[in-house]
């Protein structure tokens, strides 16, 4: 072995002590940052053809907008659980009516503010009977949820009404 090999060696042996040190309190100082950010983000994927995308990213923090992508805990009901099952996963829907907007159905539409934003239908693809969707001023601390889809489940139908607050586990948007 020559000089500039050995002098390498010692170099690498000497220093391998405070590369370890340094790395383990850089992992420890990230962690607590990484923690909170998983805590308050997730990455969702979306299995229904109700919105058009398959990826998306919440943050449990962002409040809702008009436009906006909410996932939230749909209601219990025997309806939702002969379609969904016993457990439904969550349900992602854009915000199409806020707090203090007032909805009303005229027929098979729905209209919030004037404006078409949905066509109901009688039954379910199982052939179920649906319910229309509350009507009036939408309360405070809760929104007016639905997609685009035909066949969407949101709520222009009784079954999911009004999402509110607590129901509510974040904003999203698309990543995929």
């Amino acid at each position: 072995m020559n000089r500039i090999e050995q002098s390498l060696r010692n170099t690498a042996t000497r220093l391998k002590r405070p590369l370890l040190l340094t790395a383990v309190l850089a992992l420890s100082l990230a962690y607590a940052p990484l923690t909170a950010f998983q805590d308050d983000h997730a990455l969702l994927i979306n299995a229904s053809p109700s919105l058009p995308h398959w990826a998306f990213w919440l943050d449990r923090h962002a409040v809702p907008q008009r436009g906006s992508l909410i996932f939230f805990e749909p209601p219990r009901s025997d309806l939702l659980a002969r379609h969904f099952g016993k457990k439904p996963h969550l349900f992602g829907k854009r915000v199409l009516g806020m707090p203090g907007d007032v909805v009303t159905h005229r027929g098979s539409r729905v209209f919030i503010n004037g404006h078409l934003v949905a066509t109901t239908k009688p039954v379910t693809r199982l052939g179920v009977p649906l319910a229309r969707g509350p009507q009036g001023r939408v309360p405070e601390r809760c929104y007016y949820a639905g997609s685009h889809h035909p066949d969407g489940f949101d709520s222009r139908y009784a079954a999911i009404g009004f999402v509110c607050a607590g129901q509510i586990l974040g904003s999203g948007r698309t990543i995929l």
